[in-house]
């Protein structure tokens, strides 16, 4: 997992919709609403389309919204979704989506981290990791578990743009680069 980098715009549409979304006590439901709308444009080529054809007029495409999720929706995306596009923003939907649950995470205190092992880890084993790794980052942290024979053992840790690389693989490369650094100068290169 790489940290994504948000435009400028996009952060602040959605820091606006949290702060909106935080005085309404609507959070959660506004940001599973807007996750359906953007997996909608994402996934459909028809609305894809429409967020970005400049022949259909921001006035036309504001009645289609307003038919489409009056009712549907609360007020406040609905309104939301009428800013983006009177602004010609629709086109960054996805965007301002992905910064407004990253803001929310943040705010809350979540970190996603990758763990990579050589085997599957049980259960219980991968409880003790995310204790562990929430318990040193201070934050609540949502593990997601990936398997890599290749590192042979221990385990790689992937928190936004560290990595934290506690694997067989790499002690084995560290001793061998020390050898190989220690090893004694030859007559040949004295000479």
């Amino acid at each position: 997992m790489k940290t994504k980098h948000y435009s400028t715009t996009a952060l602040i549409y959605a820091q606006s919709l949290l702060e909106l979304s935080e005085e309404s006590h609507q959070t959660d439901s506004i940001g599973e609403d807007l996750t359906s709308v953007a997996d909608a444009v994402k996934n459909d080529a028809g609305l894809k389309l429409f967020t970005i054809d400049p022949s259909i007029s921001i006035g036309q495409k504001a009645t289609l919204i307003k038919k489409a999720f009056d009712g549907k929706l609360s007020p406040l995306l609905v309104n939301f979704l009428g800013v983006l596009n009177a602004k010609g923003r629709l086109n960054i939907l996805t965007d301002v989506t992905d910064a407004f649950h990253h803001l929310v995470d943040e705010k809350r205190g979540v970190v996603e981290v990758d763990v990579t092992v050589a085997q599957e880890l049980s259960q219980d084993q991968l409880q003790q990791v995310q204790q562990k790794v929430s318990q040193a980052l201070g934050k609540n942290a949502i593990v997601t578990q990936k398997i890599d024979e290749s590192i042979i053992g221990g385990l790689m840790l992937q928190v936004q743009d560290k990595l934290i690389d506690a694997s067989v693989k790499y002690q084995l490369e560290a001793i061998k680069d020390q050898f190989l650094k220690a090893r004694p100068k030859t007559l040949a290169g004295m000479e």
